[in-house]
C-alpha cells in the first residue's frame, strides 16, 4: 500500500509539472506576457522623436533600454547622461546641428531633449553607415571613427554574424543586446 501511494504522489506530481510547463510556455505566446517582461517606458515621446527623423521607434527604445535601462537621471561613469546615455560634447554638436536654440547640458536630463537628440545621431549613423544597423550600433557604443578604422582594416565585417568580431568587449556586448532588445520589441509590440 505504501509502494502504490509513493507511485501515485509520483505520477500527481509530474502532472502538476507538466500542467505548470504548459501553462509558462503557453503564457510565452501571449504578448501581454512579454510587455510585462520587456515594458518600454516613454514609449510616447520615444515614438514621437523617433518618427520626426525616421527611425523605428523600436530601435530607440532598445538602445534607451540598454543604456540606461529607462532611467532618465542616469550619469554613466564617462560622463555620458539621461534615457540616451549621451555624452555632453555629442549632445552640444547634434543640438547645433538640428539647430537647437538654448541648449544646455542640464537638459539631458530632461527624456523629450534627451531622446531627440539621441534620435537625431541615430539617424545620422544609419545614414553614415549606409543603413547598416550593426555598423550604425557599433558606432553608437564606441564612435563612429573607430567604427570606421575596424571595418577599413578588416578587423570586422559589419555583418551581424561577425560582431564576435567587434575587438572591444563592451560594445561586442552592446550591440548584441541591442539587435535582441530591437528583435523581441519589434516581435511584441510590433503589431
Amino acid at each position: 500500500m505504501k509502494g502504490r501511494n509513493i507511485i501515485l504522489a509520483i505520477r500527481m506530481r509530474s502532472l502538476v509539472a507538466a500542467i505548470l510547463l504548459v501553462c509558462v510556455m503557453g503564457m510565452t505566446y501571449i504578448p501581454s506576457f512579454w510587455t510585462l517582461v520587456y515594458p518600454i517606458y516613454y514609449y510616447p515621446v520615444i515614438q514621437h522623436e523617433a518618427r520626426t527623423v525616421h527611425v523605428d521607434p523600436f530601435l530607440v527604445a532598445s538602445l534607451v533600454r540598454v543604456e540606461s535601462h529607462f532611467r532618465e537621471d542616469d550619469i554613466s561613469h564617462a560622463g555620458a547622461i539621461g534615457l540616451m546615455q549621451l555624452m555632453p560634447d555629442t549632445a552640444s554638436w547634434i543640438a547645433q546641428r538640428i539647430g537647437m536654440k538654448r541648449y544646455s547640458r542640464a537638459d539631458l536630463a530632461t527624456p523629450s531633449v534627451n531622446v531627440r537628440l539621441g534620435s537625431w545621431y541615430v539617424m545620422y549613423l544609419i545614414r553614415t553607415f549606409h543603413g547598416n544597423l550593426p555598423e550604425a550600433v557599433a558606432a553608437y557604443n564606441a564612435g563612429p571613427n573607430r567604427v570606421r578604422r575596424w571595418l577599413r582594416n578588416g578587423t570586422w565585417s559589419g555583418e551581424e554574424m561577425t560582431i564576435n568580431d567587434i575587438p572591444v568587449r563592451e560594445t561586442r556586448h552592446f550591440v548584441a543586446r541591442v539587435l535582441y532588445t530591437f528583435e523581441t520589441f519589434t516581435r511584441f509590440y510590433g503589431s
